[in-house]
Parts: C-alpha cells; sequence; structure tokens
C-alpha cells in the first residue's frame, strides 16, 4: 500500500520537471518517457505482486510504444515489436512455470485426512468396531462397520468431529 502512494509522490514531483526543456533530450518526446517509465513501473509491479500477468503484458506493450516514440523511428519499428513479442512470450513462460506450482495437495484439516491410510493401535474397551489409530502426530479415535484388529491397516473415509470413520485399507470405502 504504501509502494502506491511512493509512485503517485514521485510522479507528482516529478512530472514537470521532466517537463521542462532542460532536462527532456532534444528531439524527444516526453510522452514516449512517460509511456516507457510507466511500462517498466507495471513490470516490477508484476515481479512484486501476484496478478498473473496483466501488469506486465501492459508493462510491455506501453514499453514498446514508448520505444517507438522515442526513436522517431531511427530503430527499425520491426525490431521494437519483435523484442516486444520476445518479452512477452518470456512472460508467458514464467506465468505458465508460476501457475504450475499451484495445484497442491492440502496438508491440513479434514481435506489431508480423508483417504490416508494407517494401522489400528489398540481397540477400544474390548468393542472391535472402535479404536485407536495414530495419525498426522495425533492419536485418533476410529469407528468401523466392519470389525477392526490391533495392527490392521485401515483407510480413513470420513470425519465427524474428534471420530475417525474407517475402512479395512484394501477396500475403497464408501
Amino acid at each position: 500500500m504504501n509502494i502506491h502512494w511512493l509512485t503517485l509522490a514521485l510522479l507528482a514531483i516529478s512530472g514537470p520537471a521532466f517537463g521542462a526543456d532542460s532536462l527532456v533530450l532534444p528531439g524527444t518526446d516526453p510522452l514516449g518517457f512517460w509511456l516507457v517509465a510507466v511500462g517498466v513501473a507495471l513490470l516490477v509491479f508484476e515481479a512484486a505482486l501476484p496478478n498473473y500477468g496483466v501488469a506486465g503484458l501492459g508493462g510491455i506493450v506501453l514499453c514498446v510504444i514508448g520505444a517507438v516514440i522515442l526513436t522517431n523511428a531511427d530503430v527499425p519499428v520491426p525490431l521494437m515489436i519483435g523484442l516486444g513479442l520476445v518479452s512477452a512470450l518470456l512472460l508467458i513462460a514464467l506465468l505458465v512455470r508460476a501457475l504450475k506450482t499451484r495445484p497442491r495437495q492440502p496438508v491440513s484439516g479434514d481435506a489431508a485426512l480423508l483417504g490416508n491410510i494407517t494401522t489400528v493401535t489398540a481397540l477400544q474397551g474390548g468393542n472391535n468396531h472402535h479404536g485407536w489409530v495414530q495419525l498426522e502426530g495425533e492419536r485418533w479415535q476410529v469407528a468401523s462397520a466392519t470389525p477392526l484388529r490391533p495392527g490392521q491397516a485401515v483407510r480413513v473415509i470420513a470425519r465427524k468431529g474428534l471420530l475417525l470413520e474407517v475402512a479395512p485399507a484394501d477396500s475403497q470405502g464408501v
């Protein structure tokens, strides 16, 4: 949030200074300079903020348009457009790589417990449908529709409060 206010303050303070004839290179258009400056700022924001390439794409477009305006066609326009396309392809490749890291398996909560396989550590008071398991570093009370035995591998199929419903690991569960 502070970066936005700092950027606005710098633009407000430096705007008249860049508009003065003494600070602008002769033969250049201040609009081209500002387009490149805003394009670079958008590229920096793209690197700092998770906005999926919107600011980066805008920054590339502004940099190319600003560079074309600044050069007064001294540099071939196809070269600048080609550099812009290469930059866009690089941005797209980085975004695809970044998006591939997003889908991950849950590491906590109910979603992480469901489907886990563990072994029954003990039965509860002679009842072979209720017992205890060690899962995710905690001791859980379990219930099963089928009889359980100590050392049996079971799969977690549901959670109801502090009670896990389990089925034998060789079955797919309900």
